[in-house]
């Protein structure tokens, strides 16, 4: 039997065909406006005013030249990958630590618990008395204060809480059986058994270190301390590019290469999590929705 589309589905699907791919160009059009600008000749670029679809001018490196020379973007680069490394590590443990607490059925106040932590969802402290902690707590000026204050996520750990309540009862009953204790169980069963959430969860992490420089802004004095994103936006918001540019003719270039050099600085920044996401996008649905299926 030949299925016949009918004109009213040809049409919907003509219109949704356009409409997704209006949505992709917009999505993808600006990524590849600071990519090709990142290439183009600076001077092209600068009498330049609308969208870059391709380099202007002669293609160049320059720009990713002026950046890498500099030992500041070097030095946030790696400040970045150490606060993404441990927060995601020590972030990840906690977030799995306190979603397993809260997902066992025979604990003691479980739903107290449970408000208190759903609570701060709603209702926080503030800026000012955050900082107070943090500087009673003598982590002002220390790489701690972006690693500790943000390492649990509320909505993280409710995702986690309900990934691992969708887990059969049957399976720690066994192992408790067995002699198997809560570590055990949450390590050699609950967590092999949710690597789907487990990968979501550090992604939205890692992302979040990644892109944090809120914290860095408020909490950090040393410049040697200041993560990648935290420069981006000296060059960014504040347009200040004389700590990028370096040389014997750093002045007479500033203002050519400023834009050049912003563009080069967000490909930089924005490259490590777009090469990672590919390898756990295939997680990401399925973890989420693991973790909203059950409440």
């Amino acid at each position: 039997m030949v299925y016949k589309k009918t004109f009213g589905k040809v049409v919907f699907d003509i219109i949704n065909v356009t409409v997704l791919v209006f949505i992709a160009a917009m999505c993808i059009m600006p990524i590849l406006h600071v990519l090709f600008s990142s290439l183009s000749d600076p001077r092209a670029l600068a009498r330049n005013e609308g969208v870059v679809l391709w380099p202007l001018g002669e293609p160049t490196l320059k720009g990713y030249e002026l950046v890498f020379q500099n030992p500041n973007i070097v030095q946030g680069y790696g400040n970045t990958l150490f606060y993404v490394t441990v927060g995601t590590t020590l972030g990840t443990f906690m977030t799995a630590l306190c979603g397993y607490v809260l997902s066992r059925k025979d604990i003691l106040y479980r739903g107290i618990l449970t408000f208190f932590v759903t609570f701060t969802m709603m209702f926080s402290g503030g800026l000012i008395p955050f900082y107070m902690v943090v500087r009673n707590l003598g982590w002002i000026d220390k790489r701690i204060a972006l690693i500790v204050p943000g390492c649990i996520s509320v909505f993280n750990v409710i995702v986690v809480r309900t990934a691992f309540m969708s887990i059969p009862d049957s399976l720690e009953e066994s192992a408790k059986l067995d002699g198997a204790g809560h570590m055990t169980i949450l390590f050699r069963i609950i967590l092999p058994l949710s690597k789907a959430v487990i990968a979501v969860i550090v992604l939205f992490i890692a992302v979040f270190h990644w892109n944090s420089w809120f914290f860095a802004m408020i909490f950090l004095q040393t410049r040697t301390l200041y993560p990648l994103q935290l420069i981006l936006r000296e060059i960014l918001v504040q347009n200040d590019t004389s700590k990028i540019m370096v040389g014997s003719d750093a002045v007479a270039q500033m203002d050519l290469y400023k834009p050049l050099v912003q563009y080069c600085t967000t490909i930089v920044a924005t490259v490590p999590i777009l090469c990672i996401y590919p390898f756990v996008q295939k997680y990401f649905v399925t973890g989420v929705m693991i973790g909203s299926l059950k409440g």
